[in-house]
C-alpha cells in the first residue's frame, strides 16, 4: 500500500468495520447444490455440497460426470499445475471430468484453476475435517490471483470428508467407475412467474479487482435488467452495506471523516489513507443518492433508470477522473429526467444526529433472514431470498435469474442461444408431433424442453405428451377432424368426430367402427331394412333406398307400402263422414247463436235490474230476511 497510517487510526479503521449487527454474531448460510452418485450401485446416494463464489455454476442444469482423484501426492491439492498437457480432459464427450482435490495447501480458486487448466469441466473439494460446510470465496486482491479469476469458469463445490473418503475408497478399488450427477436445477427457488433478486454494491471505484467486477457486470448486464424490470418478469433493488463508528469515537476527525448522520452511516477510506483523496463519507453519500435514485424512479415506475445512472456516474464522475462529486452526480439526474428536488428530500439532512430511513433500512436487511445469510460480501447478489454464487459475469448471473422463474413461464430472453439449447429442434425432443399440421407437444423451457400437449387455435389438446395428444373441446374437429374417420362420397362428408361430443370418436349413422376407422354398414344384405312385404332394398354409402312394387308408397317410419290411389267405395265413405262432421258442426253453432245467447241476455238484464228503474216494470216485490213475505215496496 502507497501510505503511512499510525496503529492508532489503523485500530479505528478496524473499529469502523466491524459487522452492522452490533452485539449479534452473523449468521452465515451456505447455498447447497445436489449430489448424486450414480455409479458404483452401492454407493449410490445423494449429498450437499456449497458451491464456490468464483466460476459458473450451471443454474437450472446439471452435469454428469466421472471422478477423476490425482494419483501422486503432491498433486491432491491441486496448488501447482498438474504435468502433461490438459491430462484430465475427458476422452468422451458425454462423461466429462470432475475433480476431487483435497482442501488445504492454497487458496480455493487456485485449485480450480489448475483443475480448468488440466482440462477438468468441474471441480470438488473434499474438506480436511468434519464440520458444516462454508463456501469457497475468492481470494483478495493480489497480482497472482487477477491473472486467472476472471478467467475461471469451470463450478467447484466443497464437500464433506466422509463423503468424500467413500468416493477414494471406491476409486481405489479400481473396478468400477465413480459417476456424479450435480445438479443445479434447484439451487435457485422458482416459485411464480417473477424472480424478486437485489445487488449488494458500493458506489467506490477504488477497491481494486472487486470494484472493477461489479461495474463491469452492471455495465454489462444493464440491457439484460431493464428488459426484464420493463416487462414486469423481475423486481430488482439495489444494496449498499454501511458500517458505524462506535459511539467513544464519533468525535475523532477519523469518525467524522468517514461517516454521516453522527456515526451512525460509514464506508472505509477508499485509498485507505485518511489524509489524501476522497473520504468514506463520500462513498456513503453516494450510496445514499443512489438508493434514492432508486426509490423515486420507482416511485414513478421506472426503477430500470438506477441501472443508467450507475453506469452514467461511474463513467462521468469517477473518483480515478477526481469528478466523485455532488455536481457531477447532479448532472447525471438531470440527463436521466429525474427530479433532483425528490431525490435530496429522500437524502435528507447527512450532518443531522438522527437516524436515516434509506439507511437504517439498509442496515437491517444486512442481516440473514430465512435461507439467506448475512451479507458480508461485496458484492453479492440475492435471487430469489437465495445468495448467487460464482463469478458475477452477465451470462452466469442471467442463467441464474432465468433458473428462478417457474417452469414453462420463462421470458424470451431467457430462452436466447448463447443461455440454452432448444432441445425440441432435435427429434422433436422425444415428445408427440403431428407432422402433417405441424402441432407439437415439445416446449422449450430454460431447464429443458417439457412434453405438454399444446393449445392450437383455441383447441386444446389433451394426452401425455409423449407418446399421444388428443383434440378435446368444441372446435376439436376443425383440427385435423379431431383425430377422427372421416370421408367424403359424391360431395357428401361423413364424419365420426361431432362437435356436441368433446371426446372419442363416434362412427356416424349407417357406419360401424370404432371411430378411428369406419365401415359402411349393408343395411339391406344384413336385413337391417326394407322388410316389409312388396319391399325392395337398394344400399347406398351411408344408407339404403326402400321402395315399393306397384305404385304403392313406401312409409319409412312404419316400414310399409299403402296404395297411392283410393277406390270409388272409399271416396263414397269419405264424404259421408265429411258431410256427418259438417252437420254436426252447424248444429252446434245454431245451439250458440240463439240458446245460449237468450240465457246470457237474461241474467245481464236481471242484474242491470237491481241498479236502475226498467220502464216495463212499476213494482218489484223483494223478499228480506225477518220481513213479511207480502210487504211491497214500489220503486
Amino acid at each position: 500500500m502507497n501510505m503511512i497510517v499510525s496503529g492508532s487510526r489503523w485500530i479505528i479503521l478496524m473499529v469502523m468495520m466491524m459487522w452492522i449487527t452490533k452485539e449479534t454474531e452473523g449468521r452465515f448460510v451456505v447455498e447447497k447444490s445436489s449430489i448424486s452418485v450414480l455409479s458404483p450401485i452401492d454407493l449410490r446416494s445423494k449429498h450437499d455440497a456449497a458451491i464456490g463464489n468464483f466460476g459458473e455454476p450451471n443454474y437450472g442444469g446439471s452435469m454428469v460426470g466421472s471422478v477423476v482423484y490425482p494419483q501422486k501426492p503432491n498433486s491432491v491439492f491441486g496448488c501447482k499445475q498438474f504435468d502433461g498437457d490438459k491430462p484430465f480432459k475427458s476422452k468422451s464427450s458425454s462423461r466429462p471430468t470432475i475433480l476431487l482435490l483435497d482442501r488445504g495447501e492454497c487458496y480455493f480458486a487456485l485449485k480450480a484453476w489448475n483443475a480448468q487448466q488440466a482440462g477438468a469441466a468441474a471441480v470438488i473439494v473434499a474438506d480436511t475435517v468434519d464440520e458444516p460446510l462454508i463456501t469457497m470465496d475468492s481470494p483478495e486482491a493480489s497480482s497472482t490471483a487477477d491473472s486467472f479469476i476472471e478467467q475461471l469458469t469451470i463450478p467447484s463445490a466443497l464437500i464433506h470428508k466422509t463423503f468424500a473418503q467413500s468416493i477414494k475408497d471406491a476409486l481405489q478399488k479400481g473396478d468400477q467407475e465413480v459417476l456424479l450427477k450435480l445438479d443445479w436445477s434447484e439451487s435457485v427457488p422458482h416459485p411464480d412467474k417473477r424472480v424478486e433478486y437485489e445487488l449488494w454494491t458500493n458506489s467506490n471505484d477504488e477497491c481494486g479487482v472487486r470494484c472493477d467486477e461489479q461495474m463491469n457486470f452492471i455495465k454489462n448486464f444493464k440491457g439484460h435488467a431493464q428488459i426484464l424490470e420493463r416487462n414486469g418478469y423481475t423486481m430488482f433493488t439495489p444494496h449498499y452495506i454501511t458500517w458505524f463508528c462506535p459511539r467513544p469515537f464519533v468525535l475523532s476527525d477519523q469518525c467524522r471523516s468517514q461517516c454521516i448522520n453522527h456515526g451512525r452511516y460509514c464506508a472505509p477510506d477508499p485509498e485507505q489513507n485518511f489524509g489524501e483523496g476522497y473520504n468514506g463519507k463520500d462513498v456513503v453519500v453516494e450510496n445514499l443518492r443512489q438508493l434514492c435514485v432508486h426509490k423515486v424512479a420507482n416511485e414513478s415506475n421506472r426503477s430500470w433508470v438506477w441501472w443508467d445512472y450507475v453506469t452514467d456516474f461511474h463513467i462521468r464522475c469517477s473518483m480515478k477522473n477526481k469528478k466523485y462529486s455532488k455536481e457531477c452526480a447532479e448532472d447525471v439526474i438531470k440527463s436521466l429526467g429525474l427530479p433532483s428536488e425528490k431525490i435530496q428530500k429522500c437524502m435528507g439532512d447527512p450532518e443531522a444526529d438522527v437516524e436515516n430511513e434509506v439507511l437504517k433500512f439498509e442496515q437491517d436487511s444486512q442481516i440473514g433472514r430465512g435461507s439467506r445469510g448475512d451479507v458480508t460480501i461485496l458484492p453479492t447478489l440475492v435471487i430469489n431470498d437465495v445468495q448467487f454464487r460464482g463469478k458475477l459475469e452477465r451470462t452466469a448471473v442471467l442463467r441464474a435469474i432465468c433458473s428462478g422463474f417457474k417452469e414453462t413461464a420463462d421470458p424470451p430472453i431467457c430462452l436466447s442461444g448463447d443461455l440454452e439449447t432448444n432441445e425440441c429442434l432435435e427429434r422433436n425432443g422425444g415428445c408427440w408431433i403431428d407432422s402433417q399440421n405441424s402441432i407439437s407437444a415439445c416446449k422449450d423451457t430454460f431447464r429443458g424442453r417439457v412434453c405438454e400437449c399444446p393449445m392450437v387455435n383455441g383447441v386444446q389438446y389433451r394426452g401425455d405428451g409423449y407418446t399421444s395428444c388428443e383434440a378435446v373441446g368444441a372446435g376439436r374437429c376443425t383440427v385435423n377432424n379431431g383425430g377422427c374417420w372421416s370421408d367424403i362420397r359424391d360431395g357428401t362428408k361423413f364424419s365420426a368426430c361431432s362437435a356436441t361430443n368433446i371426446t372419442g370418436c363416434s362412427c356416424p349413422q349407417g357406419f360401424r367402427g370404432d371411430g378411428r376407422t369406419c365401415e359402411d354398414i349393408d343395411e339391406c344384405k344384413e336385413g337391417l331394412a326394407c322388410k316389409c312385404d312388396g319391399c325392395s332394398c337398394k344400399d347406398t354409402y351411408g344408407g339404403y333406398e326402400c321402395k315399393c312394387k306397384g305404385d304403392k308408397l313406401y312409409i319409412a317410419d312404419q316400414d310399409t307400402c299403402i296404395e297411392r290411389k283410393a277406390s270409388k267405395f272409399a271416396w263414397v265413405v269419405s264424404l259421408l263422414v265429411l258431410g256427418v262432421v259438417a252437420t254436426v258442426g252447424l248444429a252446434g253453432y245454431i245451439f250458440y247463436r240463439y240458446r245460449l245467447r237468450a240465457y246470457m241476455d237474461s241474467e245481464i238484464m236481471a242484474i242491470m235490474s237491481q241498479y236502475m228503474p226498467l220502464d216495463n216494470q212499476s213494482n218489484l216485490v223483494v223478499s228480506h230476511e225477518n220481513e213479511p213475505l207480502n210487504r211491497t215496496s214500489t220503486v
